[in-house]
């Protein structure tokens, strides 16, 4: 195995080894596609075309990833989209 080799398989095995989290929202018969798109460009930072694409995932299959990373990160967010009235979670 060449040196070359050795740095990138040590490097994906780093990557891999790193703690994500995501946020969930789910799925509800009180919120509005304007207001859950509105909710995930403020707090998610989306743009609208992402935004209108997780809402759609949604409605349609109940739940959609919204966004991913650390624990630290993603508290701040998920707080804004709770706030907001939508159902969410970190898991």
């Amino acid at each position: 195995m060449s040196t070359k080799e050795k740095i990138q398989e040590q490097h994906d095995v780093e990557t891999l080894e790193k703690p994500n989290n995501e946020i969930v929202v789910y799925n509800d018969e009180v919120n509005t596609f304007d207001h859950v798109i509105e909710t995930l460009i403020k707090a998610c930072k989306h743009t609208p075309e992402q935004a209108e694409q997780c809402a759609i995932l949604v409605h349609y299959k109940g739940q959609c990833t919204v966004k991913t990373g650390e624990l630290k990160e993603l508290k701040p967010i998920c707080s804004k989209i709770l706030q907001a009235g939508i159902n969410a979670e970190i898991i």
